[in-house]
């Protein structure tokens, strides 16, 4: 009994297996045979190699795609300093310092609100660059250094309503050009870091006047504490709620973007 108990469990096991090994050639061979009548799709091959150059023809060449790969890599940023969004972005990070957040709301999304609030307040600045300088060099009627010309006319307008003397001042006894005869003559160079200061210190005032309510409610909240003898309370964690209720109840997000975009004006 016992033998042929073992035997059947062999047989079972072998019939197993030759079903297995069955069903997997039969789908190999389903899917490996192409279908007839369609067509078949060829893959791209794609090659890179690096070699030698041959010749200084092939280094200038090496030498100016590693400048423009430099140079695509560092626009947004550059572009980003040049326009509002530096001073936005600084105060939306006092609002979430003030109020005592860490990480709400997370990086991502103030990153993202600074970006579309310098896409709505550069837009005026953004169509007058694109009417008067891309349409044109996009209809080839101006060459590259034109059209580069009228884009940075509407930009430098904007950063000089924007740059405060003092720093611009600052910038050009730093640079050594000399005492400019009127705003053409102020180099690029010259005119984005004195912008980029002035934004600055625009934010970081917007930001104290920002701190100052949360400030008192902070005051308020740490006496009363220790009116009670609450001394090992943290005041900051009695405050919060406090301080979030304040901005909601004040609209305090419309308040900020309003004072924000005006603030360009």
């Amino acid at each position: 009994m016992k033998r042929a108990f073992i035997f059947f469990k062999t047989k079972l096991a072998a019939a197993t297996v030759a079903s297995l090994f069955a069903a997997f050639f039969f789908v190999s061979g389903a899917y490996a045979a192409p279908a007839p009548n369609l067509p078949t799709l060829p893959i791209p091959a794609i090659n890179f190699a690096v070699g030698a150059a041959d010749s200084p023809q092939d280094v200038a060449l090496t030498i100016q795609i590693v400048a423009l790969i430099t140079v695509l890599s560092l626009a947004p940023a550059i572009l980003l300093m040049m326009t509002s969004f530096t001073r936005i972005l600084i105060v939306l990070g006092f609002i979430r310092s003030a109020i005592g957040l860490q990480q709400t709301p997370p990086n991502q999304v103030v990153a993202s609100v600074a970006l579309f609030l310098t896409v709505f307040t550069m837009a005026p600045v953004w169509n007058e660059v694109y009417a008067n300088a891309v349409t044109p060099y996009m209809q080839e009627e101006i060459p590259a250094q034109a059209a580069f010309e009228r884009a940075m006319t509407p930009i430098r307008q904007f950063m000089f309503k924007q740059t405060r003397e003092r720093e611009l001042s600052l910038m050009i006894r730093l640079s050594g050009d000399g005492q400019p005869g009127s705003q053409d003559d102020v180099s690029s160079m010259t005119l984005i870091p004195a912008f980029i200061l002035s934004e600055l210190k625009t934010a970081f005032q917007m930001g104290i006047v920002i701190y100052i309510p949360f400030i008192v409610v902070d005051m308020v909240v740490a006496s009363i504490l220790m009116s009670m003898g609450m001394m090992m309370l943290p005041p900051s964690m009695i405050s919060l709620p406090f301080k979030i209720l304040l901005f909601v109840m004040a609209d305090g997000w419309n308040l900020i973007v309003a004072s924000l975009v005006t603030s360009f004006n």
